[in-house]
C-alpha cells in the first residue's frame, strides 16, 4: 500500500492554485473579476486554469443555492503567465430554475478564452448512473509524483515539483515514454495534494483544472506518443463538461478515459469521473491539436 508523497521543501502546490484561482472584482466594474497565473514551462497560461477562473467568475455573479451543472470553452490564443487576466461575465439568463453566465478572458482586450456555463439549484428528479469499472485500488498503485521525482528529466521535475494533484495510472504512464501496449482506454486516479475549503463550486473548478491535466492523454497513448516526444505540438481547442453530482477533489477520483478519433492534427478526449465508492460525479469531452513530427 503507497502512501501520499511528501511535498519538497514545504512546497504547497494546492495553496498556490487555491490562491491563483481567487479572482477579484475589479474596481468600478460590475461583473469583471481579475487574476494572475502560476509560472509554466514556455510561459503559457495553463488552460485548466484559466477555465478554473472564468467558472468561479462566473459562479461569483450567481444566485445562491445554484452550482454549475454544464459548461462548454474554446481556448482561442495562448495566454501569457506574465501579465494579468481579466474576466468579463455576461448574464444571460437567470430562471426559475437555471441560470446562464458567458465568461470571456482576455489580456490586453484580446479574448484567450470564452466560456459558457448553466447553473442549476438543487432538485429532486431521475436517478441513475453507469457502475464504477473494476481496477485496482489507488492505494495499491504508485503515484506518478514519486516516479517523476525521481526522472532525469527537467519537466519531470517541474511536474513532481508544482502539479496539486496526486496521479495514479492503471497502465504504464506515458510522461516519459509511449505505452508500447498503445491502448483505446486510459484509467487514472486523482485527488488533490492537501485539503480543499469545503465549498462545493470551488471543488467543481478545480475539477476542470484537474482534468485539462490528463484529457488528452488518451490521444497520445492510443498514437504510441509520450508528453516527451521530440517536437511535439499540443494544446486543448475545446472543453464540454457536465457535472452530475457533488465532487470533492481532495478524495480519490477515478477517471475513465478513452480516445475516440484522431484525424487532421486534432484527437478527441473523453472521459466519466467516479468517486471511490462508485458514485459518477462528472462527464468530460475534449479536443486538442495533437501534432507530431512524421518520421
Amino acid at each position: 500500500m503507497t502512501s501520499q508523497p511528501a511535498l519538497p521543501d514545504e512546497h504547497d502546490p494546492v495553496r498556490a492554485v487555491l490562491d491563483i484561482l481567487d479572482v477579484v472584482p475589479a474596481p468600478g466594474t460590475a461583473d469583471v473579476f481579475t487574476g494572475e497565473s502560476l509560472a509554466q514551462p514556455g510561459g503559457r497560461v495553463f488552460g485548466g486554469q484559466v477555465l478554473a477562473q472564468a467558472l468561479l467568475a462566473a459562479g461569483r455573479t450567481v444566485p445562491d443555492g445554484r452550482l454549475p451543472h454544464s459548461l462548454h470553452g474554446y481556448f482561442l490564443r495562448a495566454g501569457d503567465v506574465r501579465e494579468p487576466i481579466e474576466f468579463a461575465v455576461e448574464r444571460l439568463r437567470d430562471g426559475r430554475s437555471f441560470t446562464a453566465r458567458r465568461t470571456h478572458a482576455l489580456q490586453g482586450g484580446t479574448p484567450i478564452l470564452s466560456m459558457i456555463a448553466s447553473f442549476q439549484e438543487a432538485q429532486p428528479g431521475i436517478e441513475y448512473a453507469e457502475p464504477l469499472p473494476v481496477v485496482p485500488a489507488p492505494e495499491d498503485l504508485p503515484s506518478v509524483l514519486t516516479q517523476l521525482s525521481t526522472a532525469d528529466h527537467p519537466l519531470a521535475t517541474f511536474w513532481a515539483r508544482e502539479t496539486p494533484f496526486d496521479m495514479r495510472h492503471v497502465d504504464q504512464p506515458i510522461y516519459l515514454r509511449p505505452d508500447p501496449a498503445t491502448p483505446d482506454r486510459q484509467r487514472v486516479w486523482m485527488r488533490a495534494r492537501g485539503p480543499v475549503p469545503d465549498d462545493q463550486l470551488l471543488h467543481r473548478a478545480l475539477l476542470a483544472y484537474a482534468c485539462d491535466q490528463v484529457m488528452l492523454e488518451p490521444v497520445l497513448r492510443r498514437a504510441g506518443q509520450s508528453w516527451a516526444a521530440p517536437g511535439l505540438s499540443i494544446a486543448s481547442l475545446d472543453h464540454a463538461m457536465w457535472w452530475h453530482r457533488d465532487v470533492h477533489v481532495d478524495e480519490w477520483l477515478l477517471y475513465d478515459q478513452s480516445s475516440p478519433s484522431g484525424q487532421g492534427g486534432r484527437g478527441l478526449g473523453a472521459a466519466r469521473i467516479f468517486a471511490q465508492d462508485g458514485t459518477l460525479v462528472a462527464s468530460i469531452a475534449q479536443e486538442g491539436m495533437v501534432r507530431v513530427p512524421q518520421g
